[in-house]
């Protein structure tokens, strides 16, 4: 099971497969008061920036979310989106709640785009899906839907399933489905962690699609939080995490992500791992 998105020059294989591909979280808003503030003025040097930035660390793909109250989403994602390209060549996921957005930034877009996202919703299957047909991209699909998250783990594999099924209607194929099974903290619930890294292994086996997560989710509100997610991202990985959505400037999330693959054999002599290491840590040299 193959996910490809790509940009203008750069295409990008998700699978079991393949080395895990890190999807870049920090150009979002949310909890960011200079980045929200940057974009309440118009300004993406910023966004710029944190682009470069991750992709220097190592992240394959970078989420796009620039909601911001009292903002034109649209006219802003259509600006990061340009900024952006400027800057780097990677594929962009092109995340709003709002399927007006969506639409703008796929039609903007050049190459196949990752939409972020849809769930069981009836409004949202509606609204999106269509949207992702229409334009050949690949979605995340959460599991979630109108009687909100389920705690137990069949529940979130049903919602997969409907999700899969009513994408399937549309002529959208499996393998452009990506699952989040939704990681919530283990502050809150202390099964949260457990019923995430269940709902992973329960989606791959029926459904064999590659799946995201978003890893710092579970880590919330305790202390080490580099540590929790690092020490999840690599039980999920093992459970049928393909592509999370997470911090590649955090070494330890980006370490544990490389040493995983390298005990999985997804990196020939080790030459990722020790790439990284070195540009990491130059002095060593």
């Amino acid at each position: 099971m193959k996910t490809v998105i790509s940009s203008p020059s750069r295409e990008v294989i998700i699978g079991h497969d393949q080395p895990v591909v890190m999807i870049g979280e920090r150009i979002n808003p949310t909890g960011r008061k200079k980045l929200a503030a940057a974009l309440e003025a118009g300004d993406m040097s910023l966004v710029q920036s944190e682009a470069q930035k991750q992709v220097a660390a190592g992240a394959q793909v970078l989420d796009v979310n620039v909601g911001v109250s009292g903002a034109d989403e649209k006219d802003l994602m259509l600006q990061a989106l340009q900024a952006i390209t400027e800057v780097v060549d990677v594929p962009l996921c092109i995340d709003s709640a709002k399927p007006e957005v969506l639409a703008a930034g796929l039609e903007a877009y050049k190459g196949k785009a990752l939409v972020n996202s849809v769930n069981g919703e009836e409004a949202k299957l509606k609204e999106v899906l269509p949207l992702v047909a229409a334009h050949k991209a690949a979605v995340v699909a959460l599991t979630m839907d109108d009687h909100g998250i389920p705690t137990d783990v069949p529940t979130r594999l049903a919602i997969a399933d409907k999700i899969v099924n009513e994408a399937a209607k549309l002529g959208i194929p499996l393998e452009d489905i990506v699952i989040d099974p939704l990681a919530m903290s283990v502050a809150a619930d202390d099964a949260a962690g457990l019923a995430a890294l269940s709902a992973l292994a329960g989606i791959k086996g029926k459904l064999g699609v590659n799946q995201t997560i978003g890893a710092s989710n579970v880590s919330y509100g305790l202390p080490d939080r580099k540590a929790i997610n690092a020490t999840f991202l690599a039980m999920a990985v093992m459970s049928g995490l393909t592509c999370p959505i997470t911090d590649p400037t955090v070494w330890p999330v980006r370490r544990t992500l490389l040493i995983s693959d390298l005990l999985t054999g997804k990196d020939e002599y080790a030459m990722n791992y020790i790439t990284a290491y070195r540009e990491q840590f130059p002095e060593e040299d």
